[in-house]
C-alpha cells in the first residue's frame, strides 16, 4: 500500500471553489480501481486549509491516480488557479 498526504491552500476567498474541485476530484478519484481510500478533509479553525489522504494499493495504482485525465484537469490545471499546494509526502506501512 502506498498512502499520500497532501496540504492544500485556497486562495483567499477562493475557498467554495477549491472545495467544489475537490468534491469532483473525490468522485472520480473513489472510483479507481487501485485506490483505497480518497478523503479530503477541511481545517476547522482554517477554512483555507485542506488536507487530502490517499491510500492505493501500489505504485502503479498511484500513477494511475496521476496520470487520469480528471486528475489532470482538476489538480493540474484547475486547482492552481484557486488554491496553491503546500506539501506532500509519500508514505508506506512499517510492516
Amino acid at each position: 500500500m502506498v498512502v499520500l498526504a497532501v496540504t492544500w491552500m485556497a486562495k483567499a476567498g477562493r475557498e467554495n471553489e477549491t472545495a467544489g474541485l475537490f468534491s469532483k476530484l473525490t468522485l472520480e478519484s473513489r472510483r479507481e480501481p487501485g485506490c483505497l481510500m480518497y478523503q479530503v478533509h477541511r481545517h476547522r479553525t482554517e477554512p483555507r486549509r485542506f488536507f487530502v489522504y490517499e491510500q492505493y494499493q501500489d505504485d502503479a495504482a498511484l500513477e494511475a491516480h496521476r496520470t487520469a485525465s480528471y486528475f489532470l484537469q482538476y489538480v493540474k490545471k484547475e486547482l492552481p488557479k484557486v488554491a496553491d499546494r503546500v506539501e506532500g509526502h509519500l508514505y508506506e506501512p512499517t510492516s
